[in-house]
């Protein structure tokens, strides 16, 4: 990956944290913050690779229903597993989406699909800002950030993009990085999963020849207006990120405190 000396061939998007500016001017500490997609398509190449990161523990953001039927995590070392399932399988956004992967029959999500996909996607992360499930994750997850017996943390969903992507939002704005370099940070998983992109969608041609690229585009990418969806929903419910991080996750100053104690130079 470029300018962090690493890469994993199968988690392409995977990147760390380290070297964003936080809060004082002090930096996120290298080699402690990694986010990646789900990690059961590491090649055996990238398992040296993984193990020399050293994660003492992996935060998984998926639920059950979905780690069922992905391929097993590939991991190195005796890491901490911790599942915090941050889905719910009654929204009909997560049903919509996963129909939308799935080339099923989208007539049953007629309302959905009148909004669109890149709408179905923005009210995911409004979701993010205030689904029960959501709250709890997230807010665990920035707790087991803070505690040095976790570090290195690796943290992932499926595509590593949206849970994984909000989650370091959240992570990143409790550290004090600024708006601008969580952004671009959110941003970069386009360019790094161009190449998987275009397989994903070929994959999906092959088996619907009729497919509407540009009904399925809008799940397989970061865009702006979805990170802003989760922005304005913070404003929304919190008027602030910092009330929504006390107030929305119930982390306390002491849990920042932390955070900040053993991720920050």
């Amino acid at each position: 990956m470029t300018g962090q000396g690493w890469e994993l061939v199968g988690a392409p998007n995977a990147r760390e944290l380290g070297g964003l500016v936080g809060a004082g001017g002090r930096r996120v500490r290298v080699g402690q913050l990694i986010r990646t997609p789900a990690l059961g398509r590491l090649t055996d190449d990238d398992l040296p690779v993984l193990a020399k990161l050293g994660p003492a523990c992996v935060v998984d953001l998926r639920a059950d229903s979905e780690i069922a039927v992905a391929p097993a995590d590939r991991l190195a070392g005796e890491p901490r597993v911790v599942c915090l399932p941050v889905h719910d399988p009654e929204h009909p956004v997560f049903t919509y989406v996963s129909a939308v992967l799935l080339g099923h029959d989208l007539d049953a999500y007629a309302e959905l699909a009148r909004q669109g996909t890149a709408g179905a996607m923005a009210a995911i992360y409004r979701w993010f800002v205030t689904g029960e499930s959501a709250r709890i994750g997230f807010a665990e997850a920035v707790r087991l950030a803070g505690r040095p017996e976790n570090l290195p943390l690796v943290y992932h969903c499926s595509a590593g993009k949206d849970r994984t992507g909000w989650l370091t939002v959240i992570l990143l704005t409790a550290l004090g990085v600024d708006e601008a370099a969580i952004r671009a940070d959110y941003l970069r998983n386009n360019e790094l999963t161009d190449s998987l992109r275009a397989v994903i969608v070929e994959a999906m041609r092959r088996r619907q020849p009729d497919l509407d690229v540009n009904a399925v585009l809008p799940v397989l990418e970061v865009r702006a207006e979805y990170l802003d969806a989760g922005y304005d929903e913070v404003r929304r419910v919190h008027g602030s990120f910092d009330a929504y991080l006390r107030d929305g996750l119930g982390l306390t100053d002491g849990d920042i405190g932390a955070l900040r104690a053993h991720l920050l130079e």
